[in-house]
């Protein structure tokens, strides 16, 4: 029966995972008029002050869910498939965190600016931020192997594709010709530019410290993965 299944979480984490995209692509979406009004400093503020809580809201309620639901499948106890999840996890982290690479526009230390990037990762993707997110669900999913978490991978799929259109829009209302430049040179579809000769990869460019920061980052996290998931538990959600 789909009620001895589909808990109330399937649908508690849809909510979470709509309001996020709402709140995340709305103000995306309302910069360019936000920074007018009360500057870029202060907007990145409230960007992070908005979508950093709402994000660690949906990651404790997927941690204490994640098993919850119809058990499509059971895979962890094959040896290669633990390895297997954490190279793509750690892939995942590469594409989904030096996708912007001045941490101090980030932090609105100093002045964010609008960046038309064609080197590293771009190189491969134009939206390395999706293409990661959809590694990560990828491994997780095939990890865990529940009905909750396959619902939380589409969602968050889907968010991203939505993410890669809305993008582009906004990029070509702001980057006009320079955009459309960017878009000939590279492909959203991981190395399609690169396999079409619209482009080429230079390995040089991926050694920077955002990339070893990332490397570092994937270490501690496998570390401390187990606290973490011990950690959550400790909310009531």
């Amino acid at each position: 029966m789909i009620q001895d299944w589909l808990t109330p979480s399937h649908l508690v984490m849809m909510g979470l995972l709509l309001g996020f995209a709402i709140a995340h692509s709305g103000l995306a979406a309302l910069r360019p008029k936000g920074e007018k009004l009360i500057g870029p400093r202060l907007y990145r503020v409230l960007f992070a002050l908005v979508s950093i809580p709402f994000a660690t809201v949906l990651i404790i309620y997927f941690f204490n869910h994640r098993y919850d639901g119809l058990q499509l499948w059971q895979v962890q106890g094959i040896p290669a498939v633990k390895p297997l999840v954490w190279i793509l996890s750690a892939t995942s982290f590469l594409f989904l965190y030096p996708a912007t690479f001045n941490l101090l526009e980030i932090a609105a230390i100093q002045k964010p600016e609008i960046h038309l990037y064609e080197t590293g990762i771009i190189r491969i993707t134009r939206h390395p931020q999706m293409v990661g997110q959809v590694i990560w669900c990828i491994a997780h999913t095939l990890w865990i192997g529940t009905s909750f978490t396959l619902v939380t991978s589409i969602g968050l799929v889907l968010h991203h594709l939505f993410a890669v259109w809305h993008g582009d829009k906004r990029w070509r209302s702001l980057g006009g010709e320079s955009f459309e430049a960017l878009t000939s040179r590279t492909s959203v579809i991981p190395f399609l530019a690169i396999v079409q000769k619209r482009q080429t990869l230079e390995i040089w460019e991926f050694v920077r410290p955002a990339y070893l920061g990332v490397v570092i980052f994937t270490l501690i996290l496998w570390k401390i993965h187990p606290l973490l998931i011990s950690a959550t538990s400790n909310v009531a959600w």
